[in-house]
């Protein structure tokens, strides 16, 4: 049974406390990081920390949250919607493994995935702040590359939702379950290469017509 979700106080402090808290946590991770820690780095007391944020998986989502808005924010920039698919896919799996590969983005996970249960609007809020800003940003650019032509989609929702699963293939589950510490430059860009080249495979207009020549 879920938990009632608890209360984020927002005052003076509160994004010296987050700041303070995204140090902390970069350098010793959700577990490693200590109240007092957080609150020195902060240059706050315990007392205005917890006032604030009563449950440290408060304080790591929020952290967590405006990573991953920056993350989203920096990605979409990248994206030139008057470019090609295979560049623009290629860009846009670049963002998202870098980030989904690091130590931050597999914390959060992690913690969503351990805490969905007590604390259901925490994996919420992380997906409303990076996850479906930058699916929709996939799906505008996915639009417009079929009117102009270059794209077969009837689901764009879908195929975005695709594309993003494709490029989870091979090395993030085994991130996830501690087989692998690490991806080397070359093992992304064979996972990336193999995500685009199967999806134009399945919706790019060149590769249908030459498939059925």
């Amino acid at each position: 049974m879920a938990t009632a979700q608890p209360q984020i106080r927002k005052g003076r402090k509160f994004d010296q406390v987050v700041e303070g808290a995204r140090e902390i946590f970069l350098r010793d991770g959700f577990e490693g990081a200590s109240v007092d820690d957080i609150a020195r780095a902060a240059g706050v007391s315990k007392a205005t920390l917890y006032s604030y944020f009563p449950d440290k998986r408060l304080l790591f989502m929020e952290v967590a949250t405006r990573q991953c808005e920056e993350q989203a924010r920096i990605s979409i920039e990248k994206i030139d919607a008057s470019k090609p698919p295979r560049e623009v896919l290629t860009c846009i799996a670049q963002q998202f493994l870098g980030f989904i590969y690091s130590e931050m983005g597999q914390r959060i996970f992690r913690i969503c995935v351990a805490e969905s249960d007590r604390f259901p609007l925490l994996g919420q809020e992380f997906y409303h702040s990076g996850p479906m800003i930058m699916r929709a940003a996939v799906v505008d650019y996915l639009t417009k590359a079929a009117g102009r032509g270059e794209l077969n989609i009837p689901d764009f929702d879908l195929a975005a939702d695709q594309f993003a699963e494709l490029c989870k293939a091979d090395l993030w589950p085994k991130l996830i379950f501690g087989i692998i510490r690490s991806v080397a430059e070359p093992e992304k860009e064979r996972v990336i290469n193999g995500a685009v080249t199967t999806f134009m495979a399945r919706y790019g207009v060149a590769e249908a017509a030459r498939s059925t020549a």
